[in-house]
């Protein structure tokens, strides 16, 4: 028996087992509690990797969107991992990932725990270099504040997010904690074309896990790292009140997450789990820096049935600039049409894009 013949097996028992102890389709339908810890965990011997996020889609052209992705500590999965950057100790190494559709607006930067970032403990302030600066003041479930200040060679941001407590969970276990909150946002985003004031609905997000590259500082080896090895996220603002993600993850081929999350402002959030997602590939790859190929949607559908009855139809075209840093794969942008609740909709989607699974022939149309 191989290792991808052991890693897919090992992928079922897992993602049978999931949902005995996953609380996510629970917890994200209730209100955050008030204080839910998000430290960074930075110097933590027991929890491997912490994520601080806030995206934002349906930016006005050029733009687009802009992500803020940062991740502290390694993943140890094949999909998030890029070895060549790791720091001496693999555990020390943190990403920043932003970007926007327009021009040259791309920063994805590895960073060196121990010499280049500042972390307070509570997570009140984050710092990787002289790049970007994350401030969370007060109880982000209570009238909390952050505040997202990057500067980086092209571009620079300045955002203040108020996060709601209309929380969705991607993941809710003891060992592994994902949520994301819908986040009302102000602010100006600066580049070589001037300045632009931004406002609508973004998230703020923050996920923590226990993982085994913890206990080496050296990276693992490719047959050791979790097979989670394709993972798409999309945000749709889909008017001033609503906000739409969906999310489809899997592992050797097992559903680790295949979610849509409707999120209101002033009703509780709702979320779906009979979901399909359909796409078509685009005939070229995209290649990164370091000579990898990934494939690529061209074409993307997303539908929503509750008790049998369709509730949402997105169909999407790829049509933006791909940035690379989302691991080893791509954010960018979508326009989409479709149908939500009898409702004709149209817009720009935030798409997030890594597809390494090798070991299969996908086919030009494939149920993702």
């Amino acid at each position: 028996m191989n290792s991808m013949q052991i890693s897919r097996i090992l992928s079922t028992a897992v993602m049978r087992s999931l949902p005995l102890v996953d609380k996510r389709l629970a917890s994200s339908t209730t209100p955050l509690p008030a204080g839910y810890p998000m430290r960074p965990h930075h110097d933590s011997k027991l929890w491997a990797w912490t994520h601080y996020g806030v995206f934002i889609p349906s930016l006005p052209s050029p733009h687009r969107f802009l992500n803020t992705m940062t991740l502290i500590g390694a993943t140890g999965t094949e999909i998030f991992d890029n070895d060549m950057l790791a720091a001496a100790d693999v555990r020390n190494t943190s990403t920043v990932f932003s970007s926007t559709a327009a021009g040259e607006n791309h920063h994805y930067r590895a960073y060196d725990l121990s010499r280049d970032c500042e972390f307070a403990d509570d997570g009140s302030s984050l710092r990787w270099g002289d790049h970007l600066h994350l401030t969370i003041s007060g109880d982000v479930t209570s009238g909390g504040e952050v505040i997202v200040r990057g500067r980086y060679d092209d571009f620079s941001v300045d955002v203040t997010v108020r996060p709601t407590d209309a929380a969705s969970f991607f993941v809710d276990t003891p060992i592994y904690q994902h949520l994301s909150l819908l986040a009302p946002y102000t602010g100006t985003i600066t580049d070589a074309s001037g300045t632009t004031e931004i406002s609508g609905l973004g998230t703020f997000e923050y996920a923590r896990a226990l993982g085994h590259q913890a206990l080496s500082s050296r990276p693992l080896p490719a047959n050791l790292k979790l097979p989670m090895d394709f993972f798409t996220y999309q945000i749709i603002q889909l008017d001033e009140q609503t906000q739409l993600l969906l999310t489809d993850v899997s592992a050797r081929g097992q559903n680790a997450c295949r979610l849509v999350h409707v999120r209101t402002l002033g009703k509780p959030a709702e979320v779906y789990d009979n979901v399909d997602f359909t796409t078509t590939f685009r005939a070229e790859p995209e290649v990164d820096e370091f000579g990898r190929e990934m494939r690529i949607p061209e074409t993307l559908t997303w539908t929503v049935r509750d008790g049998g009855r369709e509730i949402l139809r997105i169909d999407g075209t790829v049509d933006s600039p791909l940035r690379y840093g989302h691991g080893r794969g791509y954010a960018g942008a979508y326009s989409y049409t479709g149908v939500y609740r009898g409702v004709d909709v149209a817009g720009d989607g935030y798409m997030e894009w890594v597809d390494a699974r090798q070991d299969v022939d996908v086919p030009k149309q494939n149920r993702a």
